[in-house]
């Protein structure tokens, strides 16, 4: 009775610890690397994600059996090619197919939901996609991932409401994506009312060769308790025509 009462106590104490999280954001162009049209890359995309080790990874422009990607279905492959859970999002049909985001992680995926974003002005529908992660100690934490519209009017919309749904989480919570906007404007001085941006070891992630715009980010809601352990953009400028980025954040 004394060893199963000290085991609870253990695994209570435990569960408070604060967990490292790895957590990489990449824009993949469907695999097709810059300046080879119609070839399609999808190892150079795995060996990225591979490489990075990370447990939430979120991933934008992902095609789902398109000709243009030689009909693969590509969350399904990733997954494959990562050993990871994953959720695909769509955001729109094309031709027979889809084209949306995807998440992988190493981690159990105990629930998963999809929300269309906001257009006020006609555009490509866009998508917000959140799971909730089981992680080896129990925690739970909720890992969300998007591709905001090019339109400025839409890319407002859409982050007032992300955050409208941000604030409702009580659990830890991370944001990450291509956001189509530089920090100095207004969609991400929106988004930084409830989530928070690194603002000290932050780079450019686009394009692929001689960056000059910040827009993909990884960013975590004000509400959680965390801390910055690493935040870098990866150096890989063949893959995509974004670079990948990657963090590593303690979480309590």
């Amino acid at each position: 009775m004394r060893l199963l009462f000290l085991i609870v106590f253990l695994s209570l104490c435990l569960s408070s610890f604060a967990q490292s999280l790895k957590v990489l954001t990449y824009n993949i162009h469907h695999g097709n690397p810059p300046g080879k049209p119609g070839k399609i890359d999808l190892s150079a995309i795995a060996k990225v994600i591979n490489d990075a080790d990370a447990d939430l990874v979120g991933i934008q422009e992902v095609d789902v059996n398109l000709s243009r990607s030689e009909m693969v279905d590509q969350a399904g492959k990733l997954a494959e090619m990562t050993k990871s859970n994953y959720y695909f999002s769509k955001g729109i049909d094309l031709e027979n197919g889809e084209y949306g985001t995807l998440i992988l992680t190493k981690h159990r995926i105990i629930s998963q939901r999809r929300y269309d974003l906001p257009m006020p002005v006609k555009s490509e529908n866009r998508s917000l996609a959140i799971v909730d992660v089981e992680l080896p100690d129990g925690k739970v934490v909720s890992f969300a991932n998007t591709h905001l519209d090019l339109k400025e009017e839409n890319r407002i919309a859409q982050v007032k409401y992300i955050n409208e749904l941000g604030v409702r989480y009580t659990r830890p919570l991370i944001l990450v994506g291509d956001m189509n906007a530089r920090p100095d404007q207004t969609p991400m001085q929106l988004l930084q009312t409830h989530f928070v941006r690194n603002t000290n070891t932050n780079e450019p992630t686009s394009p692929n060769v001689n960056p000059k715009n910040e827009i993909d980010y990884i960013l975590v809601g004000k509400h959680s308790k965390f801390k910055w352990i690493k935040y870098e953009v990866v150096s890989e400028k063949h893959a995509s025509d974004h670079l990948p980025l990657f963090a590593e954040i303690e979480i309590e």
